[in-house]
């Protein structure tokens, strides 16, 4: 492409600050070095983790790009890279796979030694960045940083997809979606004829609903404060709600009488250290799992030994616990084959000059996913 080894200068909404309104700025992305992409994104998704980062994280990482769920065309690759070539569809990964170190060769985990939270631990970003807006470093969220016109990112944290995928669906694949349905699935591996509690209804926890419906599970029963939810999660696979505040006793014992004695899958899907003790309590002793999905590293969470002790089993599940460049493309099959809604989760469109406006549905429960509009195909 012509605008290959040169700068590129494109729109992206910035953070300067937290806890401010994103503003969209005119950045420039330098070419990818080494065993690097540049990206131009098409669309993305806004997920609660971008939410968590500007409005619950202690860390000082701005100015910063936000966005991680995205979708996208490989613009130009840096040298050393044989995978991908202009013209790819991609699904940029905020947890990568470099399929050479221990974790990536085990079966037993996702995780990869080389991904960005190896080194930066609770900042959600490396110092290292291709970005800069009026001469300022910016930095990139999560490695990623969707909220942009224009990407860099290392190649190992890449997934090539199908060419047929339209990446104004698929992009929720990037995070959310995989995480929810992959928590059912992968880690909890719910089990068919069993029954599934899902605390939580945003999309991760609709697509754990829609996990536990394709393992099999008989019965799912959706937790949530919001009553309005109820028919979105049918659509995925619920049976039945349940409304904590219709009830004037905690929730978990709610559960254990609805069925004789707990459920035998629960998954938080809130990033609430309450509602995650509420989620392992409602677990049938003996062999009753339960999976700690939805994202926080504020507090401290608890339980009684005696819990785990009896025959619980408490997890917790990482994007799903898809070895990513592995798993995102099947899904993106899966999706084109029918195997797995995508649509259904999206209740708004936007442009990426709309990002606040798309924070502010998330923040007060007004959606369920929106797609920024990032970059015509």
């Amino acid at each position: 492409m012509a605008t290959a080894g040169k700068v590129i200068k494109c729109k992206a909404a910035v953070a300067w600050e937290p806890n401010k309104p994103l503003v969209i700025e005119e950045i420039e992305v330098a070419p990818p070095q080494a065993n690097e992409v540049r990206i131009k994104i098409v669309a993305t998704g806004v997920c609660h983790s971008d939410l968590y980062h500007l409005f619950e994280s202690m860390n000082n990482a701005y100015p910063i790009v936000l966005g991680h769920e995205g979708a996208g065309i490989i613009e130009s690759v840096g040298p050393g890279v044989t995978e991908f070539q202009p013209g790819d569809k991609v699904i940029p990964l905020p947890v990568p796979q470099c399929r050479e170190c221990r974790f990536c060769k085990s079966p037993k985990t996702n995780q990869c030694e080389k991904a960005w939270v190896a080194d930066s631990g609770n900042v959600m970003a490396l110092e290292d960045s291709r970005f800069t807006c009026k001469g300022k470093k910016v930095l990139q969220f999560m490695g990623t940083s969707t909220f942009s016109e224009y990407t860099v990112l290392n190649q190992i944290a890449v997934a090539k997809i199908d060419p047929a995928a339209p990446l104004d669906k698929v992009c929720l694949l990037g995070c959310g979606i995989c995480t929810g349905y992959g928590a059912a699935v992968n880690t909890a591996k719910v089990e068919p004829g069993s029954t599934c509690a899902v605390f939580g209804l945003g999309a991760v926890g609709l697509a754990a609903v829609m996990g536990c419906y394709v393992a099999g599970a008989k019965r799912i029963i959706a937790v949530d404060i919001n009553p309005e939810k109820f028919e979105k999660a049918k659509v995925f696979g619920a049976t039945d709600f349940i409304n904590p505040k219709d009830h004037d006793k905690p929730i978990h014992e709610v559960l254990i009488e609805m069925t004789d004695g707990g459920v035998d899958f629960s998954l938080e899907c809130v990033g609430n250290v309450g509602v995650m003790r509420s989620a392992l309590e409602s677990c049938i002793k003996g062999w009753g799992v339960s999976v700690i999905v939805g994202f926080t590293n504020m507090d401290d969470f608890a339980a009684r030994p005696i819990q785990l002790i009896g025959g619980r089993t408490w997890k917790g599940s990482l994007v799903g616990g898809f070895k990513t460049k592995d798993g995102v493309p099947e899904l993106v099959k899966a999706y084109l084959n029918k195997k797995i809604k995508l649509d259904e989760f999206i209740t708004h469109n936007m442009a990426l000059a709309q990002a606040n406006d798309a924070i502010e549905l998330m923040k007060h429960s007004k959606c369920v996913r929106t797609v920024l509009s990032v970059s015509p195909q």
